[in-house]
C-alpha cells in the first residue's frame, strides 16, 4: 500500500509521527524540539551527489549527535578513481544547526580543514566548498549553482518497528542542473547544466542503533526529456509507503518495492540487477568505480559501498507510457550503521 500524506506538523506531542507515506512535496513540518527521544538517536544531515558522465562531487554535512560531519569526495569516471576527505565535529548533538526545512536556511560550515555552504538563491541552490587538505594538499575548490524550477520531490516519512520515537523524514530532489567550475590542485572541472545534475539528500529523524540501507539514484536527459529516479529500502516500516518514484520533466510517477539485485563479490565487480513487484522498474546498472569509506570508532561504525555507474533499462510512467534509458549516470548503496 502506499499511503499520501497530507499537511501538517510531523510529530504530536510524544514525539512519534502523525502519519506515515510519502509526498511529492514538503508537507509535514520537522521541529528537532518536537523530539522525545535521546538527543544520541538524532541524525540529520544535508548531502549533495552531482554527476557527469566524467566526473562527481559529493558534498556532506552531517550531524549525527555525538559525531558532527563535513564530507568531500570526487569521483574520476574515466579514470574509476574515488577520493574522500572529511573533517569531524565532536560532539554537536545540534549545534551544527541544519535547517528544519529543505526549502529555506542556508547551512555555512566553517572547519580548519574543510568549508562547506549550501545556499538558498531564487530558483536554485549554489554550494561552495574549500577543502585545503584534499588529495594530499593538492586542495579541492569550487562553487556549483544547482537549478531548482517548480517541480516534484521524493518525500517520505518512515516508522520503525518497536521503536515509537524513532523516525525517518526524508526528501530527495533530484534532477537539479548544475552549472559551475571544481578546481582540484591546478586542475579544473567545468560542470554543463546540459550534462551535469545533482540530487540532494535531505534526512531528519531519529534512528535506531543497528540499520543497513540500499539507495539509488540517477538523473540526465533521456531522449531529451529530463528523466530521474530515486530507489531504496532496507530499514523501518515501510508499509505505508516506499521511496520509489520516478521523474520526467519534473513530474513524480511512484512506484511500488523495488528490489537490488547485488553481485555476489565486490560490489563493483559485476553489474546489478533491479527489478519491481509490479514490472514498472527493470533496470541494469553498469559499475564504474566504487567510493568505499569505512569509519570504525568502537560503538560508532559506517561502512559503505557507494557505487557510481550507468543505468540502462525500462520503467513504467503512471499513464503506462514506457520509459526507456540507457546509459543514465548515478549510484547505488549498501551502507551499513552502528550509529
Amino acid at each position: 500500500m502506499q499511503t499520501r500524506m497530507g499537511t501538517g506538523p510531523l510529530l504530536d506531542a510524544r514525539g512519534r509521527l502523525l502519519e506515515s507515506g510519502w509526498a511529492t512535496e514538503e508537507v509535514r513540518r520537522y521541529q528537532r524540539a518536537a523530539i522525545r527521544a535521546n538527543g544520541l538517536r538524532i541524525k540529520e544531515w544535508d548531502y549533495y551527489c552531482i554527476l557527469t558522465p566524467d566526473f562527481g562531487l559529493a558534498l556532506t554535512v552531517a550531524d549525527n549527535g555525538y559525531l558532527g560531519f563535513l564530507g568531500t569526495s570526487w569521483m574520476d569516471f574515466r579514470n574509476k578513481t574515488a577520493l574522500n576527505d572529511g573533517a569531524v565535529i565532536p560532539f554537536p548533538f545540534g549545534r551544527m544547526r541544519l535547517p528544519e526545512s529543505a526549502d529555506e536556511g542556508d547551512i555555512v560550515q566553517e572547519h580548519k580543514d574543510m568549508t562547506l555552504a549550501f545556499r538558498h538563491e531564487r530558483g536554485g541552490r549554489r554550494l561552495i566548498v574549500d577543502a585545503p587538505r584534499f588529495d594530499g594538499g593538492k586542495g579541492l575548490k569550487g562553487e556549483l549553482l544547482l537549478d531548482q524550477p517548480p517541480m516534484d520531490r521524493m518525500v517520505i516519512a518512515t516508522p520503525f518497528p518497536k521503536a515509537p520515537k524513532a523516525f525517518y523524514y526524508n526528501q530527495k530532489i533530484n534532477c537539479l542542473a548544475a552549472t559551475g567550475d571544481v578546481s582540484i590542485g591546478d586542475e579544473t572541472f567545468r560542470f554543463e547544466p546540459e550534462m551535469a545534475f545533482g540530487v540532494l539528500d535531505w534526512g531528519r529523524g531519529v534512528w535506531t542503533y543497528d540499520n543497513v540501507w540500499y539507495w539509488g539514484s540517477a538523473s540526465g536527459k533521456s531522449g531529451g526529456q529530463s528523466v530521474g529516479f530515486n530507489i531504496g529500502y532496507g530499514f523501518g516500516d515501510t508499509s505505508a509507503a516506499s521511496e520509489n518514484m520516478l521523474f520526467v520533466d519534473g513530474k513524480a510517477h511512484k512506484l511500488d518495492q523495488v528490489t537490488f539485485h547485488m553481485p555476489g563479490g565486490a560490489p563493483d565487480s559485476a553489474p546489478w540487477r533491479f527489478t519491481s513487484n509490479d514490472g514498472r522498474f527493470e533496470m541494469r546498472f553498469e559499475p564504474i568505480v566504487n567510493r568505499h569509506h569505512t569509519t570504525d570508532l568502537g560503538l560508532f561504525k559506517t561502512a559503505q559501498d557507494q557505487v557510481f555507474g550507468l543505468f540502462s533499462g525500462e520503467a513504467i510512467l503512471d499513464d503506462g507510457t514506457v520509459l526507456k534509458i540507457d546509459s543514465l549516470p548515478g549510484f547505488a548503496e549498501e551502507v551499513r550503521n552502528r550509529w
